[in-house]
């Protein structure tokens, strides 16, 4: 069984267009599948993918209710997908919107630092994280750097700090926070010095250098990584449509170092538990 942790996909209406702008602004990257719904569903269908979870990432105030309505709809509709919501920094009621999300089985948000041009300290993450800790809902962001961005608004070493000052403040204790692209694109030995072994999850998406032209990191040192964090904190991701799935599965089976069962936990028990924790499947 597989589950992808880390996917993305744009309304049928504005996908072209919104594909077109990210290449434009990240020209080192490239997109294997078109970016919607059904490029997807025909990239789990090719790749033997059983679940993706989508994330969905609010870049302007005011986009909660849009973004909620879509999510839903994939919610109800697919059954080997499960849509995130997502909150802007800059939104009003972040209590209420939250717990709308909660209460309607949603398992958790995507946030990105970087498109919404605000470090993971800020007072206003803060408090939505702290937010979803107390609520149980599972906080995805985007950390290290953005290859369409010059600052990087979640360095591994700020994360950590908000990660333990929340932990702190909620009395929390079980993992609230999973720090995408091996815990930090482009930023291994802050990974390493500030996450690994911590009270989170790590998604391995973009993180392997023969897969991604904008990735660093060999083989050897995600197996390193994941030795380091533990296997069972670990979530298999690919970041579809800018990884091809099939290939992204492939090569992670083929990885020396990691036993069956710690690739087993890697490509979907953990993200079952996370998944049946949160109430979505």
């Amino acid at each position: 069984m597989v589950i992808d942790f880390h996917t993305h996909v744009y309304p049928e209406k504005i996908a072209d267009k919104a594909m077109k702008a990210l290449l434009e602004a990240a020209p080192q990257v490239r997109a294997y599948r078109r970016g919607d719904l059904s490029g997807l569903l025909d990239s789990m269908e090719l790749s033997g993918t059983d679940l993706s979870v989508v994330l969905p990432v609010a870049t302007r105030k005011g986009q909660f209710d849009s973004i909620t309505k879509y999510a839903s709809e994939i919610n109800k509709k697919y059954e080997n997908l499960v849509s995130f919501g997502g909150i802007h920094p800059d939104d009003e009621d972040k209590e209420e919107k939250l717990g709308y999300l909660k209460k309607t089985g949603f398992c958790g948000i995507k946030i990105h630092p970087d498109y919404t041009g605000t470090f993971i300290d800020d007072e206003r993450y803060i408090e939505i994280i702290s937010i979803c800790a107390r609520l149980g809902l599972m906080v995805v962001t985007h950390s290290g750097v953005d290859p369409a961005f010059d600052v990087v608004h979640c360095p591994p070493e700020k994360g950590r700090k908000v990660m333990d000052r929340v932990a702190a403040a909620t009395g929390v204790s079980e993992p609230f926070m999973i720090f995408a692209h091996l815990g930090g694109m482009l930023s291994y030995e802050d990974v390493m010095k500030y996450l690994a072994g911590s009270c989170c999850y790590i998604d391995i998406s973009c993180s392997f250098a023969s897969l991604s032209s904008y990735c660093e990191t060999s083989d050897d040192q995600v197996v390193e990584l994941i030795k380091a964090h533990g296997a069972h904190r670990i979530l298999f991701a690919t970041d579809s449509p800018w990884n091809d799935q099939k290939e992204y599965i492939r090569h992670f089976r083929g990885i020396r170092g990691l036993s069956d069962r710690e690739k087993d936990m890697i490509l979907y028990e953990n993200a079952q538990h996370i998944l049946k924790s949160g109430g979505a499947i």
